[in-house]
């Protein structure tokens, strides 16, 4: 047998349609950008610093269509995704006082805020 080490590659690709409406703050589609932000790209560069610090030697590929990277840029959806997380922030401390009965519950909700406060 031999002993010939094989590789894996993961290539990411990050697209969202581009969505902005400077007339509103209450559109749904750019929560999608802001769950985005918090779910998959900060975590993803998290996890890529661990690494680093890890010494891990690691490769990734990950490609990032023009109009994911222009509402990326965007001041205004900068701005909008601060508030973003402070109402999610404001939220997971009601859910830590409303939950403390509940151990599970509020565990996760001691999760979520450490999560968005930290992001």
């Amino acid at each position: 047998m031999s002993d010939i080490k094989g590789y894996v590659s993961f290539i990411l690709h990050a697209h969202l349609p581009f969505i902005h409406h400077p007339e509103s703050e209450d559109y749904l589609e750019e929560q999608w950008l802001y769950e985005a932000i918090s779910e998959t790209y900060l975590p993803l560069l998290t996890n890529f610093k661990k690494l680093e610090e890890e010494k891990v030697d690691f490769r990734i590929t990950m490609s990032m269509t023009p109009p994911l990277l222009n509402m990326l840029d965007n001041k205004l959806l900068q701005e909008r995704y601060i508030q973003y997380l402070e109402k999610h922030i404001e939220l997971a401390q009601k859910e830590i006082e409303r939950t403390k009965q509940n151990p599970q519950e509020n565990s996760l909700a001691h999760y979520y805020f450490d999560r968005y406060r930290h992001d």
